[in-house]
């Protein structure tokens, strides 16, 4: 190594999100990055709602029609229209202020289930409250 060479080092870590390798920065850095909403989130919400839309105004009668025009399994459908019944406070927080879900796409299937009480914590984590705000 000449006396003009600078080496930096980024200790940085690699995690899988829905199955696909994530670079993390450190710990100690948050940039604006980080907090964006996760495109994947979003696509998997508009589908959903476009779906139950469908099946309201009668342009399908059921699921399996739903899996047929778009080339993927019922189950597959059925669990991603879980995601049209979130609480409308939840769905304001990932779709128009683009709040990160503190949960991976497939746990988030689960949580229309929870009452819509409880929605807001499991999704966002405890500090949901404090974050409510924005």
């Amino acid at each position: 190594m000449t006396d003009n060479t600078i080496r930096v080092v980024i200790p940085l870590t690699i995690r899988k999100k829905n199955g696909r390798p994530k670079i993390l920065p450190p710990a100690d850095i948050q940039s604006a990055g980080a907090r964006a909403q996760d495109p994947h989130v979003l696509r998997a919400i508009a589908r959903a709602w476009n779906w139950r839309r469908k099946l309201e105004r009668g342009e399908v009668s059921t699921l399996h029609n739903i899996a047929m025009a778009e080339r993927v399994t019922d189950q597959y459908v059925g669990r991603m229209m879980w995601l049209a019944y979130l609480s409308p406070n939840v769905l304001e927080r990932l779709v128009i202020h683009r709040q990160p879900p503190a949960l991976a796409l497939n746990d988030l299937m689960a949580v229309p289930d929870l009452p819509w009480t409880q929605q807001m914590e499991r999704v966002f984590g405890s500090d949901s409250e404090s974050s409510a705000t924005h």
